[in-house]
This record gives structure tokens, C-alpha cells and sequence, in this order.
């Protein structure tokens, strides 16, 4: 029996995803990420036809929808609880891959873009940014945190854990996220005592 084509498209996708956050942007190919999903090379081209930027693209929106698909669940039970949820999910990736894998997101994001465009997997980067804030924010404001503060407290949470999961895989150790987790926890804390 043959793998249908939705599902052979998706591990192509996540294949791709997996390889840009253990390696970068830069370093995946179509001819490894196509080794890396088990799948043939020529499907790959089949499904991709727009090559490694619309493999890399959608990669970058498969992963960072993961990541608010999981904040929207976890959010339900108020921003702390998101918050947790997602130090909780990047603990699992940093330990679960003996600190070999990161952020698909920041990892495009980090990378030198050509000096004249924006890529389409930058903005696909920066849209995933915009949406995790965005969930966090409208959380806080749920909470009755006032609207600016609600933005800029999502986005220190945002940037606190993406660069703590960087400094998690250069220093072979989760002692970063349990410091920024105690920190952002206290922060938001603080955001909601004070509508109260």
C-alpha cells in the first residue's frame, strides 16, 4: 500500500522543518531533506515544485503553526499556563534531541537574507513571530491587561525563549530556560496583579 500524497507531502515538510532546526537554513537541501523524510527525490521535486524556497518556506509555517497550535490550546487556561506550556515545549526539543535541535523560526531568522529581497522564508519567519505574539497578547488582554503593555510583554516572552533555547544548545544545558522561565513567570505575574 502506497503512502497518500497528503501525508507524504507532510513528512516531506516536517522532514525539512527537523533538518532547518538542527542544522539551518543554509546547510538543508532538497537532496538531504528528501534522505532525511525517506522519501524519494523525485516526489520531492513533485510536491515542491518552486524548489527549496517553497520547501523551506512551508517548513517554516508548518513549524511555527505547531508552536501556536499548541498555544492556543494551552493559552484556554490563561497566559501563565501558555507561558509554561511553551518553556515546557522547547525543554522537550533541546533535551529530547541531546541539544542538537532549536528553533526552525529563529534559525531562518538568524541566517544573512540576500542584500536585496526579503525571502519568503524570512517572512514566513516573521509572520510566525507575529502570530505567537499575537496569541499571547490577546490572552494578556483577556486578562485585562492593557492592550500595549499585553503587545510588550508577548514579545519579551517571545524573544525570551527563543533566545533561551539558543543558549540552551550552545551551553549543553537547560539552566538558561529555567532562569528566563522563572523571570518571564514573575513578569507575567506582575502584568496581572496589576489589572486586578
Amino acid at each position: 500500500m502506497t503512502e497518500d500524497a497528503p501525508q507524504a507531502r507532510e513528512r516531506i515538510v516536517a522532514g525539512a522543518a527537523d533538518m532547518i532546526r538542527r542544522r539551518g537554513l543554509n546547510a538543508t537541501s532538497i537532496r538531504e531533506t528528501a534522505k532525511h523524510a525517506k522519501a524519494p527525490l523525485g516526489s520531492t521535486y513533485h510536491y515542491f515544485p518552486g524548489g527549496k524556497q517553497q520547501l523551506t518556506t512551508e517548513a517554516v509555517r508548518y513549524a511555527g503553526e505547531m508552536i501556536a497550535r499548541n498555544l492556543r490550546r494551552e493559552l484556554k487556561a490563561g497566559p501563565v499556563a501558555g507561558l509554561r506550556a511553551l518553556l515546557a515545549l522547547w525543554r522537550e526539543t533541546v533535551v529530547g534531541t541531546d541539544f542538537r535541535a532549536g528553533c526552525t523560526v529563529l534559525a531562518v531568522a538568524i541566517e544573512e537574507p540576500p542584500a536585496d529581497e526579503v525571502p519568503p522564508v524570512l517572512a514566513a519567519a516573521a509572520e510566525a513571530f507575529d502570530q505567537w505574539e499575537d496569541l499571547l497578547a490577546a490572552s494578556l488582554k483577556e486578562h485585562d491587561v492593557e492592550p500595549d503593555r499585553a503587545a510588550q510583554v508577548a514579545t519579551l516572552v517571545v524573544a525570551g525563549v527563543e533566545g533561551t533555547v539558543a543558549m540552551c544548545r550552545a551551553k549543553r544545558s537547560t539552566e538558561p530556560l529555567d532562569r528566563v522561565a522563572r523571570q518571564l513567570e514573575e513578569v507575567l505575574t506582575h502584568a496581572l496583579n496589576r489589572t486586578a
